[in-house]
């Protein structure tokens, strides 16, 4: 009888990409990836390059911001910094200079960046393309609000439009990216941006590893889908944001082939008006393709945890407001008490109504 062979793991697949592509002459690019400014993606970034540094490697800085702190001059002045060049009244990446000095790595910053008119290449990325052909490997960082495709939706969330974009079809041909993560003891009122930001972020980081995988299966004629399971549970109450918390969901699920759940903990002493709107919301969430759970049990929290660990819940979203109800009343705060008892679970709080 003959065994099938057995199926790779994504991180196999992975490794065996990045041995195929260590083997050709094109140069491998690092992305650390931001989603808001002043997170410390260019420390991490020059970081990285000072570690290389230290290993051996032949390493140059060939751009970076005109102006930096007082930390990231401390990192520059251990690294070697190619002179730019002016063009336009700018300074411009020296790209023959470069390819004449041929560093084994480039160090660059603002990626995003457009050129004066007559330069080499119309924008930043594109020098960086140039490099990475001539076997040049490069460290870079951008934040998402610079990637083409993303621009309007962090817009929308931040307020802030730009002009200056990376294709993300760019950011899908690195080798590695990593996600620069936001300090832990940012003030509250950027917590909820953030979340949404960070949502944006993994997703994009996501696809970028997809996109190496999937090539790596199609050169290979492999029929196999390496996407991630993530099992989330949207906790419902009569004020909960249903819209948002359905919307957030459903994009993680489908990014990562995963499993949509909406639930609500059946509550005999409610009012009439509170249980119309739950019935509205598990409506809601029927319509938008949700699995429904309604739970049964005297504390709503032992309730949810039970059903999340059972089920191998990875996410649970859940509502928050600062309103006395039934749960603070006889349980204490539900909220805290999910979190406390969501060991291996990631938990999403969304802001409900007054």
């Amino acid at each position: 009888m003959t065994r099938e062979p057995r199926r790779r793991t994504p991180d196999e697949l992975l490794r065996a990409v990045q041995a195929e592509e260590a083997a050709t002459s094109r140069g491998r690019l690092k992305i650390f990836l931001g989603y808001a400014s002043g997170v410390g993606k260019s420390f991490r970034m020059l970081g990285e390059a000072s570690r290389r540094r230290e290993r051996g490697q032949d390493v140059v800085v060939a751009a970076m911001q005109p102006q930096v702190p007082a930390e990231i001059s401390a990192v520059l002045s251990n690294l070697e910094v190619y002179p730019m060049i002016r063009s336009g009244g700018v300074d411009v990446m020296d790209i023959d200079g470069l390819l004449r000095r041929r560093p084994s790595v480039c160090v660059i910053d603002g990626l995003a960046y457009d050129n004066p008119p007559g330069s080499r290449h119309p924008t930043r990325w594109q020098d960086t393309e140039e490099l990475l052909s001539a076997g040049i490997a490069v460290i870079s960082s951008i934040n998402i609000q610079y990637v083409a495709e993303l621009r309007d939706q962090v817009a929308a969330i931040t307020g802030k439009p730009v002009r200056e974009t990376v294709p993300v079809s760019f950011l899908q041909r690195a080798e590695e990216i990593e996600l620069v993560d936001a300090p832990a003891d940012e003030p509250p009122e950027r917590i909820q941006r953030l979340a949404k930001l960070r949502e944006i972020a993994l997703v994009l980081a996501a696809d970028v590893v997809d996109a190496q995988l999937a090539e790596y299966l199609r050169q290979h004629c492999i029929d196999q889908h390496p996407g991630a399971q993530e099992r989330i549970l949207v906790c419902v109450t009569p004020r909960a944001n249903i819209t948002e918390m359905l919307e957030t969901g459903r994009i993680i699920a489908e990014r990562f082939h995963g499993k949509l759940t909406v639930a609500y903990v059946r509550q005999p002493a409610i009012s009439d008006a509170d249980r119309l709107a739950l019935e509205e919301k598990m409506a809601t969430a029927r319509q938008a393709g949700a699995s429904i759970e309604i739970l049964e049990g005297a504390d709503p929290v032992a309730a949810i945890l039970s059903y999340a660990r059972a089920q191998g819940v990875t996410q649970l979203f859940v509502g928050h407001t600062q309103r006395d109800g039934l749960w603070p009343r006889l349980w204490g705060n539900p909220v805290e008490k999910l979190i406390r008892g969501s060991s291996g679970m990631d938990v999403r709080v969304f802001p409900q109504a007054p």
